[in-house]
């Protein structure tokens, strides 16, 4: 006798960071999320890894760091031929490249040629339930960890350079490359080793969105408390002159961000402290961001603007772990 369904299992809503689906059979199930982008870097090769490295952030949200990957790449019919030449190697490398750092094989995808340049990709996994961490189980109490990072008139361009010079801008566009480049296997795996009870990876919609995204996913009645925001150097002030972005608001959009991850209090500076150690290099930052209190399910951000202003010194400023 064929095998039924397996059991039902809690499902995740939309705007969550992948669908968990149950196989038929062996009580196992299968854990997947895509995702695609137009180009929002000069260089192709960075925009190819920038990609992968989101893309398998949604999963790292949950905890799982094996996985395998489709690529999907439109070609853009406006670009010449030497163009497309030289452009798609770089862009498939990058994402190729995001795929081994992240020890995941892309076993294959779909090129189009297209109005636009889009890449993006899908990244599967078939598990046991024990083997991720559903983002519904943050307990009053936990610290909010925020592991790796962020983020056309005359008028407006005139603010900004009243507050930061072409040169002072460059800094922080590398280090916002290199942040979204980054990948976030090793806080995945740490989530287990720390008991994480909940995470998401933060992207298009913010920190604030993205906490408030979760928040609708928990069983418990919990607050979101979001008290520091990191931020690069001189992009707070360059945010509000330039009225865009919605930076200090913690709703600035982000292509390839960080994971927030809820711990039990007495285990997020040992967290911090291992993912800081040399045994996982450098590139690994990390900051508590908030906590997590009693009160109806909703995310109340308190004082992060003024947590969030970088001095003129420094890269990123917030509450570092310590």
């Amino acid at each position: 006798m064929p095998a039924g369904p397996s059991p039902a299992f809690p499902a995740l809503g939309v705007g969550m960071d992948s669908c968990i689906i149950p196989l038929r059979r062996g009580g196992l199930l299968l854990v997947q999320t895509t995702d695609f982008f137009y180009p929002l870097v000069e260089d192709p090769y960075v925009m190819g890894h920038i990609t992968g490295a989101n893309v398998l952030s949604d999963l790292y949200a949950m905890g799982i760091t094996e996985c395998d990957m489709l690529m999907l790449l439109s070609v853009s019919q406006s670009m010449s031929e030497e163009e497309r030449e030289k452009v798609t190697p770089l862009m498939v490398k990058g994402f190729r490249d995001a795929a081994d750092e992240g020890r995941t094989d892309v076993t294959g995808g779909q090129t189009v040629v297209n109005p636009w340049i889009k890449i993006g990709g899908v990244a599967t996994v078939v598990c046991q339930p024990n083997e991720f961490i559903m983002p519904d189980s943050a307990v009053v109490g936990d610290v909010a960890v925020n592991a790796h990072q962020w983020l056309d008139n005359a008028e407006r361009r005139n603010k900004v350079k009243m507050v930061v010079s072409g040169e002072q801008v460059e800094l922080p566009y590398q280090e916002a490359m290199f942040n979204m480049a980054t990948l976030n296997r090793t806080a995945a795996g740490l989530m287990h080793t720390f008991n994480a009870h909940v995470a998401t990876d933060i992207t298009g919609f913010g920190i604030l969105g993205h906490s408030q995204s979760l928040g609708k996913q928990q069983r418990n009645k919990v607050s979101f408390v979001i008290h520091n925001v990191p931020i690069i150097a001189k992009m707070a002030a360059l945010s509000k002159a330039s009225g865009r972005f919605a930076l200090l608001q913690g709703t600035s959009a982000e292509t390839s961000g960080g994971l927030l991850i809820c711990l039990p209090r007495e285990q997020a500076a040992h967290f911090c402290s291992k993912i800081k150690s040399p045994k996982y290099g450098e590139g690994h930052q990390v900051w508590i961001v908030g906590i997590v209190d009693k009160g109806i399910i909703e995310v109340i951000p308190r004082g992060a603007t003024a947590a969030a202003l970088a001095p003129d010194n420094s890269n990123a400023s917030s509450e570092p772990c310590s």
